[in-house]
Formats: structure tokens, C-alpha cells, sequence
């Protein structure tokens, strides 16, 4: 009897088994139309992304472009209202811009190098990898109190060109160290056992072979990185003041075009020079973006 009960059992599971499995089935979408949907998916995020880009910039384009003209980018501004131009904070964008270059690509490019080519692989190189990751993950305005407190305050710098742009290089050294070493461990292997085979050096090989070949996109991830101290705005407004001033040496103090146009809008004062401002940042941002395009094409 017992026996008979546990095949009785058996029985009836199996039973339920197949048909849950039969009923799965039966409620199964297709694969045609399953795939039809994620496509639609798919296709409706895609419209919309789009769709937002091209509705802001044209909202820019439209209330900006009637006020731009050779005397606002060269003028300089006027009285309580800030009208006229916006030269200064134009010379005052590039001049950070560039110093935090200069200051970021040799420290980022050299770091890449040594974890690509000279680093044992092991746990403090995977310490520095999280690092700089995380250091790309910190908010600007919590680097711009850094900033502040470190470059400002401890050393002494004041608000400067040269406090902004060392502020702005620690935003851009993550992004250009993680894409150099990247783009040196694309290089193929083949070609640094060519050159040893030949007698070169590991220096050689290094500057020779491997740099060169990876030139163009470690060009662009300096270029995008540009893009984004560029338009940077809390950073540079704890760092370099909001005088508006031509500046001459690192340590003079400038209003560069993002701070310029935040306090335009903020406290309303002329909204026409803040859409001209702000149309003009967008060119500059989207000529950085377009020519690190044109880079990677470039390389590849």
C-alpha cells in the first residue's frame, strides 16, 4: 500500500509538472514578437534622447543666435546690467582651460604608462584603477570646496588662474590617465615583440613604438576631458572668483564663461546676454566634442 501511495504520488506530480510546463508554453510570447517590442523599446529611447538634444539646442539657438554679434564676443561688459560683450571670460575660459592641461596630460599620461608597460599587475595597481575611478565619480562642487581649501586656503594661491586650474586638471586626470591606458593596451602585442626583437629597449619601445601608435586616441580622451573642464561651473567658481578681469599671469583672478552665464540667469540681470553666453559655450563645447570624433576616425 505504501508503495502503490509514493507511485500514486510520483504520478501526480509528474502530471503537474507537465502540465505547468505545457500551460508556460502555451502563455510564451514569440520570438518575432518579443524582438518587434524591444525594438520599439529600443527605438522609442532613442527618439526621445534625440529628440531632448535637438529641443535644447534649438531653445539655445533661437533665444541666443539675434544677440550674437562681433561686438558681444569682443566687447567687453558694461555697467550694472552687463551689457555689451563677453571677451574676458572668453580669454579667461581658455586660459584655465589650457593651464589645466598642461598641468593634467604629462602626470595622467605618465601614470597610464607605468600601469600599462612597468607595473607589476597586482593589488596596488588595482588600488590605483579604483582610485582614479573614483576620483572621476566625485562631484565638481565637492571638488570645488577641495579646491578652495586646498589650493585657496592652505597654499596660499588666492583665487586664481592657478588654483582653478589645478582644481580642473584633478577632474580631468582620471579621464585622461583610465583613456591612455587604454589606449596603449590596444596596441598590439606583435609590434612591441618586433621592436625587442630587434634590440630596443623597454623605453624605447615605449616612446617609439607604443606611444605613437596610440597618439590619436589618447588625443581625444584629452580633448573630451577638455570638453568638460570647459564647461564646468561650481570648480572654477570657488577657485578663480567672479572678477571680471584680463587676466595676464597664473595667479590674477577672471570670471570664466559658465560662471559669467550662471549669474547672468541667476539673478536675472540681462537673460539676452546669458542665451548669447550660453550659445556660444555650446560651439565651443560641441568644436571639442566633433574634433575628438574626428581624432578617434582618425586613429582607427
Amino acid at each position: 500500500m505504501a508503495e502503490q501511495s509514493t507511485q500514486t504520488d510520483e504520478l501526480t506530480s509528474r502530471e503537474r509538472i507537465k502540465r505547468a510546463l505545457s500551460h508556460g508554453k502555451a502563455g510564451r510570447i514569440s520570438k518575432d514578437t518579443s524582438n518587434k517590442v524591444m525594438l520599439g523599446v529600443f527605438r522609442a529611447a532613442a527618439y526621445i534622447t534625440t529628440l531632448v538634444l535637438v529641443a535644447i539646442i534649438a531653445y539655445v539657438v533661437i533665444n541666443g543666435l539675434p544677440h550674437i554679434s562681433p561686438d558681444f564676443i569682443f566687447g567687453w561688459p558694461e555697467g550694472v546690467n552687463a551689457e555689451g560683450g563677453i571677451w574676458p571670460t572668453i580669454v579667461s575660459t581658455i586660459y584655465v582651460t589650457a593651464l589645466a592641461m598642461l598641468i593634467c596630460t604629462p602626470i595622467a599620461v605618465l601614470a597610464a604608462v607605468y600601469l600599462a608597460e612597468y607595473a607589476k599587475q597586482g593589488r596596488l595597481v588595482n588600488i590605483i584603477r579604483y582610485a582614479a575611478d573614483a576620483l572621476a565619480s566625485v562631484p565638481s562642487i565637492v571638488m570645488g570646496l577641495f579646491g578652495y581649501a586646498l589650493f585657496v586656503e592652505a597654499m596660499g594661491l588666492g583665487l586664481s588662474m592657478l588654483s582653478a586650474a589645478m582644481s580642473l586638471a584633478l577632474l580631468m586626470l582620471p579621464i585622461v590617465m583610465r583613456t591612455t591606458e587604454e589606449a596603449i593596451r590596444a596596441v598590439p602585442r606583435y609590434i612591441r615583440w618586433g621592436a625587442y626583437g630587434l634590440g630596443a629597449t623597454k623605453w624605447q619601445v615605449v616612446s617609439k613604438i607604443v606611444l605613437p601608435s596610440a597618439f590619436g586616441r589618447i588625443a581625444t580622451g584629452i580633448v573630451l576631458a577638455i570638453g568638460r573642464a570647459i564647461g564646468e561651473t561650481a570648480v572654477v567658481l570657488y577657485t578663480m572668483g567672479q572678477a571680471i578681469n584680463m587676466p595676464i599671469t597664473p595667479l590674477d583672478s577672471g570670471r570664466p564663461m559658465t560662471v559669467h552665464l550662471y549669474l547672468l540667469a541667476n539673478d536675472g540681470i540681462n537673460m539676452n546676454a546669458a542665451y548669447g553666453t550660453a550659445l556660444l559655450l555650446m560651439i565651443i563645447i560641441l568644436a571639442f566634442n566633433l574634433f575628438s570624433r574626428y581624432l578617434s576616425r582618425r586613429s582607427r
